[in-house]
């Protein structure tokens, strides 16, 4: 059984890479059963789109103070 700092671990991975899956299955199992890895995946989800679009943001000129 994958305890909780291998679930958190593997969640940090899963933004950078395409995990295996048997990884992604241990994953599922663990996050079913445990509330604080499953919060904490969201949580990594949210952050995710939340720079995701303040990176898209910075990418625009700067308007002009007219």
């Amino acid at each position: 059984m994958m305890n909780c700092e291998q679930a958190t671990q593997l969640l940090s991975e899963s933004q950078d890479r395409d995990l295996a899956m048997s990884e992604r299955t241990l994953l599922r199992v663990h996050t079913w059963i445990c509330t604080g890895c499953r919060n904490f995946g969201g949580q990594l989800g949210f952050m995710r789109q939340a720079m995701k679009g303040f990176a898209e943001h910075d990418d625009k000129p700067p308007k002009d103070p007219v």
